[in-house]
């Protein structure tokens, strides 16, 4: 374990607290990445332009990452087809959950909303639960 292991999680963490908490403080809107993406199709024409940055903003940051600590990145060990239908199946879980972990997970959490943590227990329980008959391992 080096210094960048703990480092770089913590300082990620940190940012997204960060973030989450200045754009509640300033627009008063809720940091939940499924529905400022899911925002893009279904707001009013007004409203799209901060969605757009964004997501230009998250691509970007995970870019630029990229290129200072390409040794984090790894090829996946899943085929296409699986990667595929786990991303139909996060998009689905999150429209039917109103929200995601980042919605749900850190910003519901810490306003205290019982639907949020009544959420964020479903979908930990449900990883757990996947891992454990994907993978076989014990919690």
């Amino acid at each position: 374990m080096t210094a960048d292991s703990l480092l770089l999680p913590l300082l990620g963490g940190l940012l997204i607290g960060l973030g989450a908490t200045v754009m509640l403080a300033l627009d008063g809107k809720v940091l939940g990445v499924s529905g400022i993406v899911g925002g893009l199709l279904d707001h009013k024409l007004a409203d799209r332009p901060w969605r757009w940055y964004f997501v230009f903003g998250l691509l970007a940051a995970g870019l630029i990452f990229q290129l200072l600590y390409s040794q984090v990145f790894t090829a996946s060990p899943a085929s296409p087809i699986t990667l595929i239908v786990g991303g139909l199946l996060v998009g689905f879980g999150t429209r039917l959950g109103n929200g995601c972990t980042s919605g749900h997970g850190v910003c519901g959490m810490s306003r205290l909303s019982r639907r949020s943590f009544a959420a964020t227990l479903t979908f930990m329980a449900a990883a757990a639960v996947t891992v454990f008959l994907v993978y076989g391992k014990g919690f």
